[in-house]
């Protein structure tokens, strides 16, 4: 990628930033919903980790890791719906008509729900200290947790402006969405141990990209860091990330053509 496109990638991203900033709604419901999550399920099933194998007393512990790989997935499969109003406004056609790369117009996006997924992540990670929940990991095990998750967002925030572009009907993301979102999170370890799973579950859940996302959180978190998880993991994740990014700009390719 040239030094200009990386250019007109932030310039477009710094857009993308002041569209959101001037939702406060928006920027309240994303901080307060995964926070209700975190104490409501928290305190829900605090006592199933008498159950074992979840490689802590505190469910708590265990719980922010979910959340916040869910509130990353829950977050950026809206993605499409930005992409959408741009089209339906008319403001990504008069952007074809400027100088600007195709792939900063795309990546752009991309980039706003990384900054916005980070931020949440890091919040939830707070709050989940303040309630009493232990980072054994420290500083960097945090750090792998909020990539991990950046790299989910990455993910379907993509493939989200794909089938923005593709289906162009907002029923169409929402039915989508929608059908996605509980089966994802629960064919996953976000609220129960993998030794607590169906077997069929459990077996799904290892080719879920959102649980990876978990195990290389969790597994970074922990006292004694599996490194050669979170890398098989986070590798994983980062490749399919590059695959959704890369789709995503055939999409907008192909979009441009169909104008």
């Amino acid at each position: 990628m040239s030094t200009a496109t990386l250019t007109q990638t932030w310039y477009m991203t710094q857009r993308q930033l002041m569209a959101v900033l001037r939702q406060p709604a928006y920027l309240v419901m994303m901080l307060i919903q995964p926070a209700v999550w975190l104490f409501l399920f928290g305190n829900l099933f605090k006592k199933v980790v008498e159950l074992g194998g979840f490689g802590t007393t505190s469910y708590l512990d265990y719980l922010v890791p979910g959340i916040v790989v869910m509130s990353a997935l829950s977050s950026n499969m809206w993605a499409g719906m930005g992409t959408l109003e741009e089209i339906e406004r008319g403001t990504l056609n008069r952007f074809l008509i400027t100088p600007v790369s195709r792939s900063a117009l795309m990546n752009a996006n991309v980039v706003q729900q990384g900054l916005t997924t980070a931020l949440q992540s890091l919040v939830i990670v707070l709050l989940g200290k303040l309630g009493g929940a232990d980072y054994p990991g420290g500083v960097l095990g945090v750090v792998i947790l909020i990539v991990a998750s950046v790299l989910l967002g990455t993910v379907f925030g993509a493939l989200s402006n794909a089938i923005g572009m593709l289906v162009r009907q907002r029923e169409s993301i929402i039915g989508i969405n929608t059908f996605l979102l509980l089966p994802l999170t629960f064919l996953s370890s976000a609220f129960m141990a993998p030794s607590q799973m169906p077997g069929w579950m459990r077996d799904t859940a290892d080719f879920n990209p959102l649980n990876w996302a978990m195990v290389a959180g969790r597994s970074a978190l922990a006292a004694d860091a599996d490194w050669g998880t979170v890398l098989t993991r986070g590798g994983a994740l980062l490749a399919l990330a590059v695959v959704a990014v890369w789709l995503s700009t055939r999409t907008f390719r192909s979009y441009q053509r169909s104008v």
